[in-house]
Protein backbone atom coordinates (compact mmCIF):
# COMPACT_ATOMS: atom_id res chain seq x y z
CA UNK A 1 0.00 0.00 0.00
CA UNK A 2 3.16 2.65 0.88
CA UNK A 3 4.07 1.67 -2.54
CA UNK A 4 0.66 2.44 -3.97
CA UNK A 5 0.29 5.65 -2.40
CA UNK A 6 3.65 6.98 -2.92
CA UNK A 7 3.39 6.34 -7.02
CA UNK A 8 -0.11 8.27 -6.89
CA UNK A 9 1.70 10.98 -5.44
CA UNK A 10 4.51 10.93 -7.71
CA UNK A 11 2.27 10.54 -10.71
CA UNK A 12 0.03 13.69 -9.77
CA UNK A 13 3.23 15.86 -10.71
CA UNK A 14 3.92 14.03 -13.99
CA UNK A 15 2.36 15.31 -17.69
CA UNK A 16 2.48 11.94 -19.09
CA UNK A 17 2.84 8.38 -17.75
CA UNK A 18 5.66 6.47 -19.04
CA UNK A 19 5.13 2.58 -20.50
CA UNK A 20 8.10 -0.11 -20.70
CA UNK A 21 6.47 -3.08 -23.30
CA UNK A 22 9.28 -5.58 -24.79
CA UNK A 23 12.50 -3.53 -23.50
CA UNK A 24 10.99 -0.21 -25.44
CA UNK A 25 10.05 2.73 -23.47
CA UNK A 26 7.46 5.32 -24.62
CA UNK A 27 4.80 7.67 -23.10
CA UNK A 28 0.92 8.54 -23.22
CA UNK A 29 -0.90 11.98 -22.20
CA UNK A 30 -1.74 12.38 -18.65
CA UNK A 31 -3.84 15.12 -17.37
CA UNK A 32 -3.46 16.43 -13.42
CA UNK A 33 -6.99 16.89 -12.24
CA UNK A 34 -6.65 18.09 -8.43
CA UNK A 35 -4.63 15.34 -7.01
CA UNK A 36 -5.65 12.86 -9.30
CA UNK A 37 -4.31 11.91 -13.00
CA UNK A 38 -6.31 10.58 -15.88
CA UNK A 39 -5.41 8.97 -18.77
CA UNK A 40 -6.73 7.36 -21.57
CA UNK A 41 -8.08 3.70 -21.22
CA UNK A 42 -7.83 3.17 -25.32
CA UNK A 43 -4.07 4.50 -24.64
CA UNK A 44 -2.41 3.10 -22.15
CA UNK A 45 -4.45 -0.67 -22.96
CA UNK A 46 -3.20 -0.23 -26.67
CA UNK A 47 0.14 0.35 -25.14
CA UNK A 48 0.23 -2.59 -23.21
CA UNK A 49 -0.78 -4.95 -25.50
CA UNK A 50 -4.35 -5.15 -24.52
CA UNK A 51 -7.76 -3.38 -25.63
CA UNK A 52 -11.24 -1.32 -24.48
CA UNK A 53 -14.41 -2.45 -26.15
CA UNK A 54 -17.44 -0.20 -25.77
CA UNK A 55 -20.41 -1.77 -24.11
CA UNK A 56 -24.01 -0.73 -23.84
CA UNK A 57 -25.22 2.30 -21.75
CA UNK A 58 -21.56 4.00 -20.98
CA UNK A 59 -20.14 0.95 -19.75
CA UNK A 60 -16.74 -0.07 -21.37
CA UNK A 61 -14.48 -3.53 -20.73
CA UNK A 62 -10.76 -3.25 -20.34
CA UNK A 63 -8.31 -5.67 -20.90
CA UNK A 64 -4.78 -5.55 -20.05
CA UNK A 65 -1.99 -7.64 -18.34
CA UNK A 66 -4.37 -10.60 -18.88
CA UNK A 67 -7.06 -9.08 -16.59
CA UNK A 68 -11.02 -8.04 -17.86
CA UNK A 69 -12.09 -5.13 -15.97
CA UNK A 70 -15.08 -3.27 -16.34
CA UNK A 71 -16.38 -0.07 -15.72
CA UNK A 72 -18.54 2.93 -16.28
CA UNK A 73 -18.91 6.45 -17.22
CA UNK A 74 -18.79 8.72 -13.91
CA UNK A 75 -18.52 4.81 -11.79
CA UNK A 76 -16.09 5.10 -9.15
CA UNK A 77 -15.05 1.24 -9.30
CA UNK A 78 -13.62 -1.06 -11.74
CA UNK A 79 -14.97 -4.80 -11.53
CA UNK A 80 -12.88 -7.77 -12.39
CA UNK A 81 -13.42 -11.65 -11.94
CA UNK A 82 -16.57 -10.54 -9.34
CA UNK A 83 -14.61 -8.30 -7.53
CA UNK A 84 -15.00 -4.16 -7.39
CA UNK A 85 -11.86 -2.03 -6.98
CA UNK A 86 -12.74 1.68 -5.43
CA UNK A 87 -11.06 4.09 -7.67
CA UNK A 88 -9.69 7.65 -6.54
CA UNK A 89 -12.04 9.42 -9.36
CA UNK A 90 -14.88 8.28 -11.18
CA UNK A 91 -13.97 7.36 -14.70
CA UNK A 92 -14.88 9.73 -17.34
CA UNK A 93 -16.38 9.11 -21.06
CA UNK A 94 -15.13 11.82 -23.65
CA UNK A 95 -16.18 12.04 -26.97
CA UNK A 96 -16.78 8.44 -26.67
CA UNK A 97 -13.89 7.21 -24.82
CA UNK A 98 -13.00 6.16 -21.32
CA UNK A 99 -10.77 8.50 -19.39
CA UNK A 100 -9.59 6.81 -15.82
CA UNK A 101 -7.79 7.90 -13.02
CA UNK A 102 -3.77 6.09 -13.69
CA UNK A 103 -4.02 4.17 -10.43
CA UNK A 104 -5.91 1.58 -12.37
CA UNK A 105 -3.01 0.73 -14.06
CA UNK A 106 -0.65 1.51 -11.21
CA UNK A 107 -2.13 -0.03 -8.49
CA UNK A 108 -5.46 -1.90 -8.97
CA UNK A 109 -4.75 -3.94 -11.70
CA UNK A 110 -1.59 -5.46 -10.50
CA UNK A 111 -3.62 -6.54 -7.15
CA UNK A 112 -5.82 -7.98 -9.87
CA UNK A 113 -3.03 -10.37 -10.67
CA UNK A 114 -2.62 -8.18 -14.18
CA UNK A 115 1.28 -8.40 -15.48
CA UNK A 116 1.90 -5.21 -14.81
CA UNK A 117 4.81 -3.94 -12.39
CA UNK A 118 5.04 0.10 -11.30
CA UNK A 119 8.11 1.46 -10.50
CA UNK A 120 7.27 4.22 -8.18
CA UNK A 121 11.26 5.74 -8.40
CA UNK A 122 11.55 5.98 -12.30
CA UNK A 123 7.43 6.08 -12.48
CA UNK A 124 7.47 3.71 -15.41
CA UNK A 125 4.75 1.19 -15.95
CA UNK A 126 6.11 -2.43 -17.23
CA UNK A 127 4.10 -5.45 -18.61
CA UNK A 128 6.03 -8.42 -16.72
CA UNK A 129 5.89 -12.25 -17.16
CA UNK A 130 2.46 -13.99 -17.98
CA UNK A 131 0.21 -14.76 -15.40
CA UNK A 132 -0.19 -17.51 -13.86
CA UNK A 133 -2.15 -20.84 -15.41
CA UNK A 134 -5.68 -20.87 -14.47
CA UNK A 135 -6.36 -16.76 -14.56
CA UNK A 136 -8.45 -14.65 -16.01
CA UNK A 137 -7.99 -14.17 -20.22
CA UNK A 138 -6.53 -10.94 -21.97
CA UNK A 139 -9.26 -10.88 -24.27
CA UNK A 140 -13.08 -9.79 -22.62
CA UNK A 141 -15.75 -13.06 -22.73
CA UNK A 142 -18.78 -12.87 -25.50
CA UNK A 143 -21.49 -11.14 -24.57
CA UNK A 144 -23.79 -12.68 -22.44
CA UNK A 145 -20.77 -15.28 -20.76
CA UNK A 146 -19.74 -15.10 -17.27
CA UNK A 147 -16.54 -13.59 -16.70
CA UNK A 148 -13.79 -15.70 -16.26
CA UNK A 149 -13.16 -17.08 -13.08
CA UNK A 150 -17.00 -16.95 -12.13
CA UNK A 151 -18.37 -19.51 -9.79
CA UNK A 152 -20.75 -22.16 -11.36
CA UNK A 153 -24.30 -20.38 -11.06
CA UNK A 154 -27.32 -22.17 -9.35
CA UNK A 155 -30.40 -22.76 -11.62
CA UNK A 156 -33.30 -20.10 -11.66
CA UNK A 157 -30.69 -17.28 -10.53
CA UNK A 158 -29.67 -14.22 -12.91
CA UNK A 159 -26.69 -12.91 -12.00
CA UNK A 160 -25.39 -11.69 -15.18
CA UNK A 161 -27.23 -9.12 -17.60
CA UNK A 162 -25.55 -9.18 -21.28
CA UNK A 163 -21.69 -8.88 -20.16
CA UNK A 164 -22.67 -7.61 -16.85
CA UNK A 165 -22.29 -9.14 -13.81
CA UNK A 166 -25.03 -7.89 -10.88
CA UNK A 167 -24.07 -5.83 -8.36
CA UNK A 168 -25.64 -6.51 -5.12
CA UNK A 169 -24.79 -3.80 -2.26
CA UNK A 170 -24.79 -4.64 1.52
CA UNK A 171 -24.79 -2.56 4.31
CA UNK A 172 -24.09 -3.60 7.76
CA UNK A 173 -26.05 -1.90 10.13
CA UNK A 174 -24.54 0.90 12.43
CA UNK A 175 -20.84 0.37 13.39
CA UNK A 176 -17.82 2.53 14.96
CA UNK A 177 -18.87 4.31 17.74
CA UNK A 178 -22.61 3.97 17.10
CA UNK A 179 -22.92 0.12 18.57
CA UNK A 180 -26.89 -0.24 17.65
CA UNK A 181 -29.10 -2.12 19.93
CA UNK A 182 -27.47 -3.22 22.72
CA UNK A 183 -28.80 -6.62 24.41
CA UNK A 184 -27.75 -9.68 26.25
CA UNK A 185 -27.69 -13.54 25.48
CA UNK A 186 -28.63 -15.70 28.44
CA UNK A 187 -25.80 -16.22 29.54
CA UNK A 188 -25.20 -12.51 30.13
CA UNK A 189 -23.17 -12.40 26.58
CA UNK A 190 -23.65 -8.52 25.29
CA UNK A 191 -24.94 -8.40 21.87
CA UNK A 192 -24.34 -5.07 20.02
CA UNK A 193 -26.35 -4.53 16.55
CA UNK A 194 -23.24 -3.49 15.19
CA UNK A 195 -21.35 -6.69 15.80
CA UNK A 196 -23.94 -8.95 14.67
CA UNK A 197 -24.90 -6.94 11.60
CA UNK A 198 -21.47 -6.86 10.51
CA UNK A 199 -21.15 -10.52 10.92
CA UNK A 200 -24.25 -11.25 8.80
CA UNK A 201 -23.36 -8.82 6.37
CA UNK A 202 -20.08 -10.87 5.75
CA UNK A 203 -21.67 -14.37 5.19
CA UNK A 204 -24.32 -12.39 3.26
CA UNK A 205 -21.14 -11.16 0.82
CA UNK A 206 -20.02 -14.84 0.60
CA UNK A 207 -23.45 -16.32 -0.03
CA UNK A 208 -23.37 -13.91 -2.55
CA UNK A 209 -20.26 -14.56 -4.43
CA UNK A 210 -20.63 -18.17 -3.99
CA UNK A 211 -23.87 -17.32 -6.56
CA UNK A 212 -21.94 -15.79 -8.82
CA UNK A 213 -22.84 -12.03 -8.03
CA UNK A 214 -20.63 -8.89 -7.25
CA UNK A 215 -21.02 -7.78 -4.00
CA UNK A 216 -20.12 -4.19 -2.62
CA UNK A 217 -20.24 -3.67 0.86
CA UNK A 218 -20.86 -0.46 2.73
CA UNK A 219 -18.30 -1.06 5.66
CA UNK A 220 -16.21 -4.35 6.30
CA UNK A 221 -15.15 -3.06 9.61
CA UNK A 222 -15.93 -1.70 12.87
CA UNK A 223 -16.39 2.00 11.34
CA UNK A 224 -19.03 4.80 11.18
CA UNK A 225 -20.79 5.47 8.08
CA UNK A 226 -22.71 8.05 7.64
CA UNK A 227 -26.59 7.11 6.70
CA UNK A 228 -27.46 9.24 3.53
CA UNK A 229 -23.11 8.00 2.51
CA UNK A 230 -24.50 4.54 2.41
CA UNK A 231 -27.10 4.95 -0.54
CA UNK A 232 -24.33 7.05 -2.15
CA UNK A 233 -22.22 3.90 -2.11
CA UNK A 234 -24.71 1.82 -3.57
CA UNK A 235 -25.63 4.49 -6.48
CA UNK A 236 -21.41 4.68 -7.51
CA UNK A 237 -20.92 1.13 -8.01
CA UNK A 238 -23.85 0.86 -9.88
CA UNK A 239 -25.77 -1.02 -7.41
CA UNK A 240 -28.99 -3.65 -8.79
CA UNK A 241 -29.82 -4.09 -4.97
CA UNK A 242 -29.71 -2.38 -1.70
CA UNK A 243 -30.27 -4.87 1.42
CA UNK A 244 -29.11 -3.11 4.62
CA UNK A 245 -29.15 -5.74 7.51
CA UNK A 246 -30.16 -4.38 11.08
CA UNK A 247 -31.26 -5.77 15.00
CA UNK A 248 -34.45 -4.76 16.35
CA UNK A 249 -35.36 -3.71 20.07
CA UNK A 250 -38.80 -4.14 21.70
CA UNK A 251 -40.23 -1.27 22.85
CA UNK A 252 -39.57 -0.85 26.51
CA UNK A 253 -43.83 0.70 26.71
CA UNK A 254 -45.24 -3.00 25.43
CA UNK A 255 -45.91 -5.19 28.06
CA UNK A 256 -43.79 -7.97 27.95
CA UNK A 257 -41.08 -6.66 25.47
CA UNK A 258 -38.13 -8.91 26.59
CA UNK A 259 -40.96 -11.46 25.01
CA UNK A 260 -40.93 -9.95 21.63
CA UNK A 261 -39.43 -12.00 18.98
CA UNK A 262 -39.16 -12.50 15.31
CA UNK A 263 -37.83 -10.62 11.83
CA UNK A 264 -38.90 -7.80 9.42
CA UNK A 265 -38.14 -6.13 6.19
CA UNK A 266 -39.25 -2.66 5.41
CA UNK A 267 -38.79 -1.13 2.16
CA UNK A 268 -39.07 3.04 1.82
CA UNK A 269 -42.70 4.70 1.88
CA UNK A 270 -44.67 6.77 4.47
CA UNK A 271 -44.94 4.72 7.53
CA UNK A 272 -48.58 3.27 7.85
CA UNK A 273 -48.15 2.23 11.58
CA UNK A 274 -46.95 3.89 15.16
CA UNK A 275 -44.33 0.83 15.44
CA UNK A 276 -43.34 1.61 12.09
CA UNK A 277 -42.57 5.30 12.70
CA UNK A 278 -40.60 3.68 15.84
CA UNK A 279 -38.50 1.54 14.11
CA UNK A 280 -37.32 4.00 11.65
CA UNK A 281 -36.59 6.71 14.34
CA UNK A 282 -34.67 4.17 15.98
CA UNK A 283 -32.70 3.15 13.08
CA UNK A 284 -31.95 6.83 11.73
CA UNK A 285 -30.77 8.11 15.54
CA UNK A 286 -27.13 7.26 13.80
CA UNK A 287 -26.88 11.08 12.97
CA UNK A 288 -26.12 12.15 16.42
CA UNK A 289 -23.09 10.40 16.28
CA UNK A 290 -22.46 12.18 12.78
CA UNK A 291 -20.30 15.57 12.59
CA UNK A 292 -21.91 18.57 11.28
CA UNK A 293 -19.41 17.88 8.31
CA UNK A 294 -20.72 14.69 7.90
CA UNK A 295 -24.69 15.53 7.83
CA UNK A 296 -26.44 16.32 4.35
CA UNK A 297 -27.92 19.10 3.56
CA UNK A 298 -31.02 18.90 2.25
CA UNK A 299 -33.27 21.09 -0.09
CA UNK A 300 -36.66 21.05 -1.34
CA UNK A 301 -35.68 20.54 -5.02
CA UNK A 302 -33.03 17.51 -3.22
CA UNK A 303 -36.38 16.40 -1.40
CA UNK A 304 -38.47 15.70 -4.74
CA UNK A 305 -35.97 14.29 -6.83
CA UNK A 306 -35.21 11.55 -4.10
CA UNK A 307 -38.91 11.11 -4.14
CA UNK A 308 -39.20 10.45 -7.80
CA UNK A 309 -36.25 8.64 -8.00
CA UNK A 310 -37.67 6.53 -5.18
CA UNK A 311 -40.74 5.84 -6.52
CA UNK A 312 -39.43 4.37 -9.58
CA UNK A 313 -38.34 1.27 -7.60
CA UNK A 314 -41.06 1.28 -4.97
CA UNK A 315 -42.69 -2.04 -6.33
CA UNK A 316 -39.53 -3.67 -6.64
CA UNK A 317 -38.68 -2.64 -3.28
CA UNK A 318 -41.94 -4.51 -2.05
CA UNK A 319 -41.67 -7.54 -3.94
CA UNK A 320 -37.61 -7.50 -2.96
CA UNK A 321 -38.92 -7.56 0.69
CA UNK A 322 -41.80 -10.04 0.57
CA UNK A 323 -39.35 -12.39 -1.20
CA UNK A 324 -36.79 -12.28 1.98
CA UNK A 325 -39.68 -12.69 4.77
CA UNK A 326 -40.90 -15.63 2.93
CA UNK A 327 -36.84 -16.92 2.68
CA UNK A 328 -36.32 -16.03 6.53
CA UNK A 329 -39.12 -18.04 7.24
CA UNK A 330 -37.42 -21.03 6.36
CA UNK A 331 -34.90 -20.30 8.57
CA UNK A 332 -35.83 -18.28 11.77
CA UNK A 333 -37.01 -19.53 15.12
CA UNK A 334 -38.94 -16.20 15.60
CA UNK A 335 -42.53 -15.14 13.59
CA UNK A 336 -42.74 -13.48 10.79
CA UNK A 337 -44.09 -9.81 11.59
CA UNK A 338 -44.45 -9.10 7.56
CA UNK A 339 -43.60 -6.77 5.08
CA UNK A 340 -43.58 -3.38 6.45
CA UNK A 341 -42.76 0.74 4.87
CA UNK A 342 -41.09 3.71 6.76
CA UNK A 343 -38.93 6.58 5.97
CA UNK A 344 -35.53 5.06 7.10
CA UNK A 345 -32.91 7.53 5.85
CA UNK A 346 -30.19 4.93 4.61
CA UNK A 347 -32.45 3.65 2.05
CA UNK A 348 -33.43 7.67 0.56
CA UNK A 349 -30.12 8.08 -1.28
CA UNK A 350 -30.56 4.43 -2.88
CA UNK A 351 -32.04 4.49 -6.32
CA UNK A 352 -32.55 0.83 -6.88
CA UNK A 353 -34.45 -1.93 -5.25
CA UNK A 354 -33.99 -1.22 -1.18
CA UNK A 355 -34.78 -2.96 1.31
CA UNK A 356 -33.70 -3.21 5.29
CA UNK A 357 -34.09 -6.45 6.94
CA UNK A 358 -34.61 -6.24 11.22
CA UNK A 359 -33.30 -10.03 11.37
CA UNK A 360 -34.70 -10.37 14.61
CA UNK A 361 -34.48 -8.57 18.59
CA UNK A 362 -31.48 -8.66 20.18
CA UNK A 363 -33.77 -7.36 23.12
CA UNK A 364 -34.88 -11.20 23.22
CA UNK A 365 -32.65 -13.49 25.50
CA UNK A 366 -32.75 -16.26 22.80
CA UNK A 367 -32.79 -14.42 19.74
CA UNK A 368 -30.37 -12.75 20.68
CA UNK A 369 -28.03 -15.74 21.29
CA UNK A 370 -29.93 -17.27 17.90
CA UNK A 371 -28.31 -13.62 15.86
CA UNK A 372 -24.90 -13.50 17.56
CA UNK A 373 -24.71 -17.78 16.86
CA UNK A 374 -22.53 -18.74 13.66
CA UNK A 375 -25.12 -21.17 12.68
CA UNK A 376 -27.73 -18.36 13.30
CA UNK A 377 -25.68 -15.72 10.84
CA UNK A 378 -25.24 -18.53 8.29
CA UNK A 379 -28.63 -19.51 7.85
CA UNK A 380 -29.95 -15.99 7.80
CA UNK A 381 -27.41 -15.03 5.03
CA UNK A 382 -27.99 -17.87 3.08
CA UNK A 383 -32.14 -17.22 3.37
CA UNK A 384 -31.44 -13.46 2.58
CA UNK A 385 -29.17 -14.20 -0.82
CA UNK A 386 -31.37 -16.65 -2.35
CA UNK A 387 -34.33 -14.26 -1.64
CA UNK A 388 -32.20 -11.91 -3.80
CA UNK A 389 -31.43 -13.93 -6.18
CA UNK A 390 -34.89 -15.33 -7.05
CA UNK A 391 -36.13 -11.90 -7.27
CA UNK A 392 -33.78 -11.34 -9.62
CA UNK A 393 -34.75 -14.35 -12.08
CA UNK A 394 -38.70 -12.68 -11.62
CA UNK A 395 -37.09 -8.97 -12.31
CA UNK A 396 -35.03 -10.59 -15.17
CA UNK A 397 -38.11 -12.86 -16.78
CA UNK A 398 -40.34 -9.49 -16.30
CA UNK A 399 -38.05 -7.51 -18.80
CA UNK A 400 -37.78 -10.33 -20.75
CA UNK A 401 -41.42 -9.94 -21.48
CA UNK A 402 -41.82 -6.51 -21.30
CA UNK A 403 -43.39 -5.81 -18.77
Amino acid sequence: MISALLALTLMTTADSLRLVVNGRDSAIAARAEGQVTYVSADAAATALGGRVQRLPNHRFLLSVGGVAFESADRSSFALSDGRLYPLLAPARERDGRLEVPVQLFTDVAPRAGASLAWNPASRRLAVVASRAVGTAPASPAPAGAAPAGARPQPSGTAATRGARRRVIVIDAGHGGRDPGMRGWSPDRTPVREKDVALGVARRLEQELGNRGYAVVMTRTSDTLVALDDRGKIANRSKGDLFISVHVNAANPRWRDPQAARGFETYFLAEAKTEDERRVAQMENEVVRFETDADAPKHDPLGFIINDMAQNEHLRESSDLADGIQRALRRVHPGPSRGVKQAGFRVLVTAYMPAVLVEIGFGTNGAEAAYLSSESGQRALASAIAEAAAEYLGRYEQRVGNGK
